[in-house]
């Protein structure tokens, strides 16, 4: 996780950087209206998604505190992904974007 004197100044810009890139804007999104996610279930969701980019998004997530990864001693191992509950707190966020969205496509 970043400390405080890593992230940039403007609250936006750090808002940005931890959720600025569309694989995380749609991992989260999938995390807010799933709940719970498996890595199959995010390649399912997020057809374009690399094995390799998706596993370093969910990393970066998890590394920054806005996903939480619950590993499962079964056989074969089963691992979850989950907002944290400072992810949780970007449910508005995602929405508004999504409004915003359907408006646009709405007026063009």
């Amino acid at each position: 996780m970043l400390t405080r004197e890593e992230l940039p100044e403007c609250p936006v810009a750090t808002t940005v950087q931890l959720i600025g890139n569309k694989w995380k804007l749609l991992i989260i999104r999938n995390l807010i209206y799933n709940d719970k996610q498996r890595f199959s279930d995010f390649i399912k969701s997020i057809p374009a998604i690399s094995k390799k980019v998706l596993t370093d998004n969910l990393r970066a997530l998890e590394d920054d505190g806005l996903v939480e990864r619950e590993v499962f001693a079964e056989v074969p191992p089963r691992v979850e992904y989950s907002l944290s509950q400072i992810g949780k707190t970007l449910k508005p966020i995602l929405d508004a974007m999504m409004d915003w969205g359907t408006d646009y496509k709405n007026n063009l």
